[in-house]
């Protein structure tokens, strides 16, 4: 099983989604297993560098990019998102 990188930066009300979305889909017991990483961006500036993404929060699983919000993104798309990288991670 991988690991879910979460880019985010503190403050960020499209990353407050995401932590709220990961709460509710850990309910789920077999998404319960996946370790989700959250990386502060301001933080470790480096190492968001050496991915390609512009919005937060943005989801890695390995070296692929499962999902990037944007502006305007719903709970729903960013749920899905979170969802479609903890799926991945346990695939892998």
């Amino acid at each position: 099983m991988r690991t879910v990188e979460l880019f985010y930066l503190p403050g960020c009300p499209y990353c407050v989604k995401a932590k709220r979305a990961q709460t509710e889909l850990k309910e789920n017991p077999v998404l319960e297993r996946v370790r989700v990483r959250w990386i502060d961006e301001s933080e470790e500036r480096d190492y968001a560098d050496e991915h390609n993404y512009y919005y937060v929060p943005t989801m890695y699983v390995g070296e692929k990019k499962v999902y990037e919000a944007r502006p305007g993104s719903s709970y729903d798309e960013i749920r899905d998102g979170l969802k479609a990288a903890m799926s991945l991670a346990l695939e892998e």
